[in-house]
């Protein structure tokens, strides 16, 4: 069975579900490592955010596709994200934002096994 590079928690996962049905949409995800909250993953309906042509696809959270600028992925390349949620207002564009929530990564490094065998990463 092929590693995940993203997944989500049950409390992020809430969340999600809250704004599908809020937005009434698809949502999408896009994590960069510019400016507003920096490389804090970011959740758009999908057709608000243009992915980049180089930004690398990293999976998918609870349905939604997750992507990655080039440059952030690769910083992060070695790394295995979780996705969650916390109470406080972020600086971003990011949908939750007026739930006074925001979703973070979480980050740690994958291990040897899990390296071999992760999921291949999807370029337009």
């Amino acid at each position: 069975m092929a590693t995940e590079r993203v997944t989500s928690t049950e409390a992020a996962n809430k969340i999600i579900d809250q704004l599908r049905e809020e937005h009434g949409t698809e949502l999408m995800f896009h994590q960069s490592g510019g400016c507003c909250d920096g490389s804090a993953p970011m959740c758009f309906e999908v057709g608000d955010f243009m992915v980049g042509s180089r930004d690398v696809k990293m999976g998918e959270i609870h349905g939604c596709e997750f992507f990655m600028s080039p440059d952030q992925f690769e910083y992060m390349k070695n790394t295995h994200l979780t996705i969650d949620i916390v109470k406080g207002r972020g600086s971003s564009f990011s949908i939750e934002i007026p739930l006074g929530l925001r979703f973070m990564a979480v980050s740690r490094l994958f291990t040897e096994e899990e390296y071999e065998n992760l999921e291949p990463i999807e370029v337009d």
